[in-house]
């Protein structure tokens, strides 16, 4: 059976079970404003026709580390309500990529400036065996 990704009036439970997440992430999302919706009587909630969609690139900007102001951010380009187009997609595609480019050229950064070399004639570091402190303790490490 195929998913309909499009379909307006969902409840919390319906959205929860199509992307197999929990309900109270469906209401969390919702409360965060990465969701729009309306409440109907009973104050329920009832999704539009982009919910499905939404949460497909939350999920999937959560998992490359993606904060939620940026996850907001990216949304907020979306048309609310309406299921986003062909254009919309390329247009937030492109967006996070050059997000997370640069998320990935800072961590290279942060990597180059943790592995710095030690110049040539800063001292080796002994042998544990060797080390006078264990000398002194009585200690012999197996070699």
């Amino acid at each position: 059976m195929s998913l309909d990704w499009h379909v307006t009036g969902l409840t919390v439970g319906q959205v929860a079970e199509h992307m197999r997440i929990a309900p109270s992430a469906v209401r969390w999302y919702a409360d965060q404003g990465l969701l729009p919706h309306e409440r109907r009587a009973g104050n329920q909630r009832r999704f539009f026709a982009d919910v499905l969609c939404r949460v497909a690139m939350i999920r999937a900007a959560q998992k490359v580390g993606l904060s939620l102001g940026e996850i907001r951010a990216a949304l907020d380009a979306l048309p609310p309500g309406q299921p986003p187009t062909r254009q919309d997609w390329e247009r937030l595609a492109a967006h996070l990529r050059t997000t997370l480019t640069d998320r990935i050229d800072e961590l290279s950064a942060l990597l180059d400036a943790l592995t710095v070399r030690q110049p040539d004639d800063a001292p080796s570091p002994q042998p544990l065996d060797r080390s006078p402190s264990l000398r002194r303790a009585g200690t012999r490490l197996a070699t």
